[in-house]
């Protein structure tokens, strides 16, 4: 099993105000926990910059302009782009860069250069509607990879599964009438962005199985066996992507979900259980959400040791 990591220096340099959860330490910590020789046959490869015009696989030509317009100029402050959602000068080029990360990760798949990949990149993007940049996130990774996918190499069902602790609002959004691509969704709810109930069912491939406050693995892994698990046995996709959002262990201070490590692990295994049966273990995993550097840490690593595991 080849699993390949993605990963550039210019997602450190996309700031945000100080004490904002979604900063560039949950990407050092990340690096340090994939430091360990258990990870020395981790295929390492500097994320490639997409071309702007990338983002219009999921995004209108007008809303890839504003944001564009909206960034700082080099020696510039911090702006907001909406009330919790800043850039920095360098924020447009780690965007671009997190956008071509996902999309070589989606070549990798398809060409037989990597069995699954990971991307650890900011900024995340689950949260970026069609025309709305929200949650910390101005493009929506998963939702461009998916398209490119399909534009790119034929994939004709691309299934996205999203166990961030908030609901990925944004690629319901892009995908709610489009019946080629399962949006897949476990979240803690009520909570941020409000978003995720069990009756919005787009065009019957959107799948959500929200968990209240203080639930943990058993009632996480249920949802996951009841609601995730044969949605993607019916809908048998060319390819999974996974958001891969950790703010779900019980450390995270956004949420009250009380998973740990185990549970990723788990999660990660069953998905890719459904990539082997599927999709000739295509799998494309990108980081969302996570904000306890020791829990993203942790959690982290138990995920991708399970790619690398096969």
């Amino acid at each position: 099993m080849t699993t390949r990591l993605y990963t550039h220096p210019i997602y450190l340099e996309h700031l945000t105000p100080s004490g904002h959860p979604e900063r560039p330490d949950r990407l050092r910590a990340i690096g340090r926990a994939l430091e360990h020789e258990s990870f020395d046959d981790l295929d390492r490869v500097e994320s490639p910059q997409a071309d702007p015009s990338a983002v219009l696989l999921a995004h209108p030509e007008e809303y890839l302009e504003r944001v564009r317009a909206a960034m700082p100029e080099e020696g510039q402050g911090l702006v907001r782009v909406d009330a919790d959602t800043s850039a920095s000068p360098k924020t447009w080029e780690a965007a671009l860069t997190a956008i071509g990360a996902a999309n070589a990760a989606v070549d990798d798949v398809f060409t037989g250069k990597a069995d699954n990949v990971f991307v650890a990149a900011r900024p995340p993007g689950h949260h970026a509607e069609r025309a709305t940049a929200m949650g910390f996130c101005l493009f929506n990774n998963a939702a461009i990879a998916a398209r490119h996918a399909q534009k790119a190499h034929g994939a004709e069902r691309v299934a996205i599964v999203d166990w961030d602790v908030h609901h990925g609002n944004g690629t319901q959004d892009i995908f709610w009438d489009d019946r080629s691509v399962l949006y897949c969704s476990t979240h803690q709810m009520p909570l941020y962005p409000g978003t995720g109930a069990k009756d919005e069912t787009g065009a019957g491939n959107i799948v959500n199985a929200p968990l209240s406050a203080h639930t943990g693995s058993d009632v996480f892994r249920d949802a996951f066996r009841s609601r995730i698990l044969p949605a993607l046995d019916d809908f048998r996709p060319d390819l999974i992507i996974i958001s891969a959002g950790f703010d779900a262990h019980h450390r995270d201070p956004l949420a009250e979900i009380n998973l740990d490590e185990a549970d990723f692990d788990w999660a990660t295994a069953e998905l890719m259980d459904r990539a082997d049966r599927f999709s000739s273990n295509r799998l494309v995993s990108l980081l969302e959400g996570g904000y306890d550097l020791q829990g993203l840490a942790m959690s982290v690593a138990v995920h991708v040791r399970r790619l690398m595991k096969g």
